[in-house]
């Protein structure tokens, strides 16, 4: 049977890391990959997390299953985390997922079992395995657009025309914070917008929730989604640890099911239990148990944040530095959207001739479609990465 089997779309990404692993030049720079990383280019193991896995070595006594639906302290610190007080605990249904991609895909699958006619409204651009999930599925996709390339700013006005075109029952995808892979977000006013759009034609929401506390702080970054959760009939959020508590290699998320009839959610909690059984039956609960025990110990928890708000202040240093080096070489404002986006990412605005210029000419690696992350860069590359940028365009 493999001899049928016909060559899958390469994943751009992978291949990038993998040029630039192969560049034999030492002063090349890595701003492809969408991982957080320090100062000195390392991934590092948060302090609260390093501490709470070594609490959980002496303390773990067994290697079994925990539950289908996860460890239930996990649920309840996750949800607590993401949703606050915004919604009553019980129209509330939940499970753990490997990552936030294991959230997504049991998200896409719910709606696929629970209306197969329905569309998935996508932003463009996306966060690119929404788009290959969506289609493996063989869901109904459209876009709507979000990014405007010449202002580096959300394209409002065409969003709203877009959604417009949605039908009652479709799921409007939105980046909770620090959408990936613009940077742009939308403003509390124009979340408002979105949300009366959605009231009104009777829209489902869905929220990937993937940044919390990596923009403007952990309860402003979930502002939206709890706004929107409230707001609704249903909405699902899939949230992932990888980011904010460093852990990706744990494949640590939650997918969050909100009905505002609490008489649904008994049997919206049995299918998140039944998909979770299909995909991979229980889900892996090291990284949650980590993440349980951070959030719920005072002084881990206050470490932890307190590590967090280092990282995100950091890499607002990085964009308000990189704006202002640019805004020195061009003698423009033309590249100030960057300080004011949020999160790892912002786009540039630049062709796909231009990223493949930085890349043979100045070893500086980035997506084709000009995005960055930013916490590829250091205060000494960032003026490297400003006179690349200005070489390129003249």
């Amino acid at each position: 049977m493999f001899e049928k089997l016909t060559e899958q779309p390469k994943d751009k990404i992978l291949a990038l890391m993998q040029m630039y692993r192969d560049d034999p030049r030492p002063t090349k720079i890595d701003l492809g990959v969408g991982v957080y990383k320090n100062a000195d280019g390392v991934t590092p193991i948060m302090r609260s997390v390093k501490t709470a896995e070594q609490k959980w070595w002496q303390k773990e006594d067994s290697k079994s299953y925990v539950a289908i639906a996860g460890d239930a302290g996990f649920n309840d610190v996750m949800v607590d985390l993401v949703l606050g007080d915004a919604v009553p605990r019980d129209s509330v249904a939940s499970v753990a997922t490997p990552g936030g991609t294991g959230a997504v895909r049991q998200a896409f699958e719910l709606i696929r079992m629970a209306d197969p006619k329905a569309t998935v409204w996508i932003s463009d651009p996306t966060w690119p395995n929404h788009v290959s999930i969506l289609k493996y599925l063989g869901i109904s996709m459209q876009t709507y657009r979000y990014f405007d390339s010449e202002s580096g700013a959300v394209n409002f006005e065409g969003m709203k025309e877009d959604l417009d075109e949605a039908s009652p029952g479709d799921v409007i995808l939105l980046h909770g914070c620090c959408h990936n892979p613009t940077g742009a977000n939308l403003t509390q006013p124009q979340w408002n917008e979105i949300i009366r759009i959605m009231q009104e034609k009777g829209l489902g929401a869905m929220i990937d929730l993937a940044y919390q506390g990596f923009g403007d702080g952990l309860d402003d970054d979930a502002l939206a989604t709890r706004l929107v959760a409230a707001s609704l009939p249903e909405t699902l959020i899939a949230a992932s640890c990888s980011k904010n508590f460093g852990i990706y290699r744990e494949r640590t998320g939650i997918l969050i099911a909100v009905s505002q009839d609490a008489s649904l959610r008994a049997m919206t909690q049995g299918t998140l239990g039944f998909l979770n059984r299909q995909n991979y039956s229980f889900p892996p609960d090291h990284g949650a148990r980590l993440v349980t025990l951070v959030l719920k110990d005072d002084a881990l928890r206050t470490d932890w944040q307190a590590e967090l708000e280092e990282v995100r202040n950091g890499m607002l240093g990085l964009r308000s530095q990189l704006a202002a080096e640019l805004q020195r070489y061009t003698n423009s404002d033309r590249f100030g959207f960057i300080a004011e986006h949020r999160g790892m990412f912002s786009r540039l605005g630049l062709t796909q001739e231009q990223v493949e210029k930085l890349r043979s000419d100045h070893a500086i690696y980035m997506v084709s479609d000009s995005r960055i992350n930013i916490a590829g860069l250091n205060t000494d590359t960032v003026p490297i990465l400003a006179k690349s940028i200005v070489d390129v365009l003249d």
